[in-house]
């Protein structure tokens, strides 16, 4: 009998099936319902007494029933005598309200940890945090994997005749020295200038792209507008080309709009969340294989940090 079981909820469970075939098993039996009045419903089918579990569910639209799932959820398993729970959260909702960047305004990523731990959350694992520092609002282990793993082969196979790494602001400057570290790239930094929540405007290029293959590097893509605005500049200061990889594609509101009639020639997102529509400027890999392995070393007990050791 396997060491550990593998349960879903209802917001990515293809990524949960990718998941439990790298690790050869079945996404573990439960039923999740709701009731007329919109209430979350949990009944877990297969005994876990003893059991180490892992539940696949990342908090993305719509958020707050995925997080009151996942919450509700850990509930039922900690009350049927499980060893240990862990939240496998690949997109961890609500990472971006970190700071009280206002006025009387809520640190909810803050809020967030506290409640998976109260419901009963023993570690989780997520990919690309928003902010690496989320980490410290929790009391209990917390694995932040690298996204740029997920990219770099990708990049490098793409064969790119005078490739250059794009940090799309200041503050996603250690992210991108990150890529360019690991292919060996130069680094260019978009100054960009926010005036509010999912409205950016792009101000100027701090360094050279002229003749340059540009790859803009983020933690997620929500609205597009940044990215969109980006590659425009780019271009007008005479980047060759423009794409970007993103981890997590939110792609809410107008994104594929934006991102069909701009001038962005490719975006690079995970499976992380499920895509809610079409465009052809899209390709998606799957982060469903070091969610794997990470479970498979946390079992037994090896380094998860060597997964991302050149």
């Amino acid at each position: 009998m396997a060491k550990f079981k593998l349960f879903s909820g209802t917001a990515n469970p293809e990524f949960a099936e990718k998941v439990a075939k790298y690790l050869n098993m079945s996404v573990g039996g439960a039923t999740i319902q709701k009731f007329s009045d919109g209430e979350i419903s949990v009944q877990v089918h297969e005994s876990v007494r003893g059991q180490d579990v892992f539940i696949v569910q990342p908090t993305c639209a719509p958020t707050n029933d995925h997080l009151m799932e996942l919450l509700i959820m850990v509930d039922a398993l900690k009350r049927s005598s499980a060893a240990s729970i862990s939240a496998v959260m690949p997109y961890f909702g609500y990472a971006r309200q970190d700071r009280k960047a206002a006025p009387r305004v809520p640190i909810s990523a803050k809020l967030v940890a506290d409640m998976l731990e109260t419901a009963g959350v023993d570690r989780v694992i997520t990919i690309d945090l928003h902010a690496a520092q989320i980490q410290g609002f929790f009391d209990i282990p917390v694995d932040n994997l690298y996204g740029s793993v997920l990219f770099v082969d990708y990049l490098r196979a793409k064969n790119l005749s005078n490739p250059i790494i794009a940090s799309p602001d200041i503050g996603g400057v250690a992210r991108a020295r990150s890529y360019a570290q690991k292919l060996n790239y130069d680094l260019v930094i978009v100054d960009k200038r926010r005036e509010k929540a999912n409205v950016a405007e792009v101000m100027n290029i701090i360094g050279e792209v002229e003749g340059k293959d540009v790859i803009l590097v983020d933690d997620m893509v929500d609205t597009a507008g940044t990215l969109v605005k980006a590659a425009e500049v780019l271009k007008k200061k005479g980047a060759t080309s423009v794409m970007a990889c993103c981890t997590h594609g939110v792609l809410s509101g107008p994104a594929f709009e934006r991102l069909n009639g701009g001038t962005l020639d490719e975006l690079v997102i995970t499976d992380t969340i499920p895509m809610n529509g079409e465009s052809d400027k899209i390709t998606v890999l799957s982060g469903a294989k070091i969610i794997g392995e990470t479970i498979r070393r946390i079992t037994n007990n090896e380094s998860v940090n060597s997964i991302f050791i050149d």
